[in-house]
């Protein structure tokens, strides 16, 4: 038996190995993904009254996810949505706030509605305060009232922050956007407890022609790119867990009265 394959090793980085069990993201028994169209299994479409974008939640790569870890998987996501949006409006109409669908992770995808469709300012860490209704009205501000008001229904999830891959089809005005949000995630993960950063944008393959013509079906991906990109999300979560095996002890624990005090 090779424990190589359960433990960290020097010198991986997160996507040198991809599991197709979905790995140690199966120790979640109950993950929520929060984010827009490519969160939802967004696919377009023709029909008579012309072109339609179609939330397919069961080819999102959350429930891709979900089937691979044989663990539930929430859709907290619509296509078009944005951090303000969730926060002002859709989070509360769909009941995602309620106690009894606390899950013990998170993983929020969330940015590109927000800072290149709806030009929302970035803002910073300074929009980030102790009381969340008090948090700027920027992306930041936003983004962090959504972790903060999780952590307040569920105190010891942990938190999955992605960034946004690069895409060869956006100039060089959104790059900038880009590398923005990359660097405002990486300060999110390290002010908040239990949150760690998915960082597509260092470490999957740009999103140019080739990709889009495999993966891609006019502006969102096919269900080979959706699963594609679950295996990318389980992947690098192992690649957390198992560089961080000792955070992930008392994973068991999340949701329930109880933790172990002795082993600490």
């Amino acid at each position: 038996m090779n424990m190589n394959e359960f433990l960290p090793v020097e010198g991986e980085k997160p996507l040198d190995r991809i599991v197709t069990d979905g790995g140690y993201c199966g120790i979640f028994r109950t993950i929520a993904c929060v984010g827009d169209s490519l969160s939802s299994g967004e696919f377009e479409a023709t029909n008579e009254q012309g072109k339609k974008c179609i939330d397919m939640f069961d080819y999102s790569w959350g429930q891709y996810l979900a089937r691979m870890a044989g663990c539930t998987v929430y859709n907290f996501s619509k296509g078009g949505m944005s951090a303000k949006g969730y926060c002002e409006r859709f989070a509360q109409q769909k009941g995602y706030w309620d106690a009894e669908k606390a899950a013990q992770a998170y993983i929020i995808a969330l940015g590109v509605n927000d800072l290149y469709g709806q030009k929302q300012e970035i803002g910073s860490m300074a929009d980030v305060k102790e009381d969340y209704n008090q948090n700027g009205t920027t992306f930041a501000g936003y983004y962090a009232k959504i972790i903060q008001r999780y952590k307040e229904i569920q105190p010891d999830a942990v938190f999955f922050l992605m960034t946004m891959p690069y895409d060869t089809r956006k100039d060089e005005e959104w790059r900038p956007k880009g590398d923005a949000h990359q660097k405002l995630i990486y300060e999110m993960a390290q002010h908040f407890s239990n949150t760690y950063v998915i960082d597509l944008r260092k470490y999957v393959p740009e999103y140019d022609e080739e990709f889009r013509k495999n993966f891609y079906l006019g502006g969102h991906m096919t269900p080979t790119g959706y699963i594609l990109t679950a295996k990318m999300v389980a992947s690098y979560i192992d690649y957390i867990i198992r560089n961080n095996l000792r955070d992930f002890r008392q994973v068991g624990f999340i949701g329930t009265p109880y933790k172990n005090t002795v082993d600490v």
